[in-house]
């Protein structure tokens, strides 16, 4: 089911929290909508489910205008962070409710809850309450129900905040091949970059209530198009240096650092200079010398924080190494090939 915001807008009273927002959703495919909190995405989400009503635009699935339709007329499936499962009820009841709502008799609803729990690994738990449930499992439970009644889209609003960081991994992979299987449409909102790039087709990444790059995951990380974006995706993030443009380079004024750039950029053009933690390592074509400030083992890898002249920092990433310590100078290098240069208003060159 294709999903369509056209010129979408929605405002609070006087506050405009979103306007004339163009965005398409492909049958089968899953987006998520990336931003800091207060972006828009959550409002987004909550005008396709029909919880909040548009003050523009149209909201269309496939090519059935839902504007102005409740959300029990549009039929989409949503998983909420907070699960919203019926405590008294058991996994059977609370998977099987929106079929008895919509009076379903007792043995087809019986039928679909033994399929649906199956394809989420629960169907051992049937007669348990949510209270005797582990989180993973009550997010199960919660998108079991979602899916029950076979809905046209799946919305998931941060489904796995609430989850460890062991079972938000296994939840990630299960949600993304529930999707798969189904080849339902569906919108994740996160503000984990880590979660967008993992699970989804696409990324609509916001700001201040605009989409401001719609991409896949590889092509945003490789190919941002403003600082914040290249900030918001990574992990370990990018770091940034300040300089201008000086004879075809990227020049620091308080160091002797010389990145060259292929812009076209007046001499002296403020710029900021992004450099992913894999593009600073002794294996680099311009040399820089710093002082280690930080140092973090990650199991296969290690993460270093680099002072460099004048206060800024590099961040790097390498194999595990045990010949650097906190305190020491190091001599590594950007590799030239791999930085983005961005102009005075964060843009991309």
């Amino acid at each position: 089911m294709r999903i369509l915001l056209d010129n979408f807008s929605k405002s609070f009273g006087s506050t405009k929290v979103i306007e004339n927002m163009k965005l398409e959703v492909g049958s089968g495919e899953m987006l998520a909508l990336l931003g800091p909190s207060g972006c828009g995405k959550s409002t987004t989400l909550f005008a396709i489910c029909g919880i909040h009503r548009p003050t523009g635009g149209r909201i269309l699935f496939g090519d059935r205008d839902v504007t102005d339709l409740p959300s029990q007329m549009r039929n989409v499936g949503v998983v909420f962070q907070s699960y919203a499962l019926y405590p008294h009820m058991t996994v059977a009841e609370n998977i099987g409710f929106p079929l008895k709502v919509k009076g379903v008799n007792a043995a087809d609803i019986r039928k679909e809850v033994e399929r649906i729990s199956g394809l989420v690994h629960i169907g051992n738990l049937m007669e348990r309450r949510p209270a005797q449930l582990s989180g993973g499992q009550q997010q199960r439970v919660a998108l079991a129900r979602a899916l029950i009644r076979k809905p046209d889209v799946l919305l998931l609003d941060e489904p796995l905040a609430n989850l460890d960081a062991k079972l938000r991994l296994e939840m990630r992979s299960e949600i993304r091949r529930i999707q798969r299987e189904t080849g339902i449409t569906a919108i994740l909102v996160t503000h984990d970059q880590v979660e967008a790039m993992s699970m989804c087709d696409r990324i609509a990444i916001m700001k201040e209530g605009e989409i401001v790059q719609l991409a896949t995951p590889a092509d945003m990380y490789n190919d941002p198009r403003t600082a914040f974006v290249a900030g918001f995706l990574g992990n370990p993030p990018i770091t940034f240096l300040r300089g201008v443009m000086k004879e075809g380079s990227f020049a620091m004024p308080e160091s002797e650092i010389r990145v060259p750039v292929s812009i076209k950029a007046a001499e002296g053009t403020k710029l900021t200079l992004g450099v992913r933690p894999e593009h600073f390592n002794p294996a680099g074509d311009v040399s820089v010398v710093g002082k280690v400030t930080f140092a973090e083992t990650q199991g296969r890898e290690n993460l270093y924080d680099v002072q460099i002249a004048g206060g800024s920092l590099l961040r790097s990433i390498q194999p595990v190494r045990n010949d650097v310590t906190v305190g020491d100078e190091v001599k590594w290098a950007i590799d030239s090939k791999g930085v983005f240069v961005f102009d005075d208003d964060g843009r991309r060159l």
